[in-house]
């Protein structure tokens, strides 16, 4: 937070005193403005964001984050894996935006000596780049501001970790996770870290992962506020994982580093979820600083967070039927995302990808997405994600429509019973050739009233 001190003077004159107050209305201008997420790129769309506004001391959206607490996950593995000790809290104390657009995440010692801090995962779970784009998630994080023996055992951490780890605890590192930004014991430096494959060892050598690390340019670390981003580049190959400081590239790895089988369980599943934390102890800290935290380690030091936010390269930019925010119909659409439906609910998809889904779709039912971008190569097919628990003899079609719910439809697929509402299957449909921005409907037709599909989420593509 920027703060200015004016100093008064017994014979303050009145044009003095309005010169004061514009100063301090600039300044507050200036705070508010460094708090919002960035202007989306030229050439990108924004899939997803929370710059973290809200009252101070109230903890962030539930609609957009997950609190984790105690020292697992349930059935997972203890000390979340990592040897770490605080026991995570949905405390304000915490946890907590602080009035200015930032997130705070505190580790505490109580007066027994018990640990505490937070974390946080978002509750969408499907962060990967299409086909031929590029996926890019950063944030502007400042880290605790502690150093030296203070700041033994603090562990921040801003990463990701493949979605089939909700509900199984046991598949990492296979699944995959991406740690945009680590650091331990208040040193000047930032490491970038992928793990994949089997552990011990494997091609990314765990338990240590493929690893790179730098001082944070200009301020340190913990002084200042820094931007954090990774990216997933599907527009090249081999694809490529990138990891930057302040727009500086630190580390990269490649497809052709893997075998194919590592590879696909890193990035063939739905995708990735985001995580923000502060950790205290464990194998991390303790690897560069011995058994932590110590005594001398000093409680109180908060992770701030501005913004954390999530890209696509790909968009043509704003049009009148493709506002700002539009969807790229080449990304994964989540369902319940609609701008408007007939006939449906919203409820939790219980499977390992989590998140939510569209249920009780039946016949006449319908959703609409708008400002679909398809650009200007043609997309030739459509997928869904979708489920069916329906009655034996119960089935339907979904259909793909352009611009209004009852223009012809330009693809469709048949389904029927997949083995109950939460079974899902990926089912593709060919369509005819599509360009440009269209509003886009999903309507469902069967010969019977019964509900007969629940729909997770859609794409089109080339081929």
């Amino acid at each position: 937070m920027m703060t200015a001190t004016i100093r008064r003077r017994r014979r303050l004159t009145a044009v003095a005193v309005v010169l004061a107050a514009l100063t301090g209305l600039l300044v507050k201008a200036a705070v508010s403005a460094s708090a919002a997420v960035p202007p989306t790129p030229s050439g990108w769309s924004l899939v997803w964001s929370d710059d973290f506004d809200g009252p101070a001391n109230t903890l962030p959206s539930s609609s957009n984050w997950i609190i984790d607490t105690g020292h697992s996950y349930p059935g997972g593995p203890a000390n979340w894996g990592t040897g770490e000790i605080q026991n995570y809290t949905s405390s304000t104390s915490n946890l907590s935006l602080d009035g200015s657009g930032n997130l705070r995440i505190t580790p505490l010692r109580s007066g027994s000596g018990e640990w505490t801090s937070a974390r946080i995962e978002t509750r969408r779970a499907d962060f990967k780049p299409a086909e031929g784009r590029v996926l890019r998630i950063e944030g502007r994080i400042q880290m605790p501001n502690v150093t030296g023996n203070a700041a033994l055992g603090y562990w921040p951490a801003f990463w990701a970790l493949g979605a089939p780890y909700r509900g199984n605890y046991w598949n990492w590192p296979g699944i995959g996770e991406f740690d945009i930004m680590e650091n331990v014991n208040g040193i000047n430096s930032v490491w970038g870290v992928l793990h994949c494959g089997v552990s011990p060892g494997g091609p990314c050598q765990e338990t240590t992962g493929l690893a790179a690390n730098r001082a944070c340019p200009g301020s340190t670390c913990q002084a200042a506020y820094h931007t954090y981003r990774f990216e997933w580049d599907r527009s090249v190959s081999p694809n490529q994982l990138r990891w930057y400081v302040d727009g500086q590239q630190f580390h990269s790895v490649n497809q052709s580093q893997f075998d194919a089988t590592t590879w696909n369980n890193m990035t063939g599943h739905a995708g990735y979820f985001l995580l923000l934390n502060v950790a205290m102890g464990g194998a991390f800290p303790n690897a560069l600083g011995g058994s932590t935290p110590t005594p001398d380690t000093v409680p109180g030091r908060p992770m701030m967070v501005d913004y954390v936010a999530v890209w696509q390269s790909g968009s043509t930019g704003p049009t009148p039927t493709n506002p700002p925010g539009g969807v790229d119909a080449r990304s994964t659409i989540q369902a319940e995302r609609y701008q408007a439906q007939s006939g449906t609910i919203v409820e939790t998809t219980t499977d390992s990808g989590g998140g939510q889904n569209v249920g009780a779709i039946s016949n006449g039912d319908w959703l609409r997405f708008d400002g679909v971008n398809f650009g200007s190569e043609a997309a030739h097919q459509f997928k869904a994600r979708v489920a069916s628990g329906a009655a034996a003899g119960v089935s339907g079609l979904v259909q793909v429509r352009l611009d209004s719910p009852t223009a012809t439809p330009i693809g469709d697929f048949a389904l029927a019973n997949t083995g109950g509402w939460q079974s899902w299957r990926t089912i593709p449909a060919n369509i005819s050739g599509v360009t440009g921005t269209h509003t886009v409907y999903l309507t469902f037709s069967s010969g019977q009233p019964a509900s007969f599909v629940n729909v997770n989420w859609f794409t089109f593509s080339t081929t």
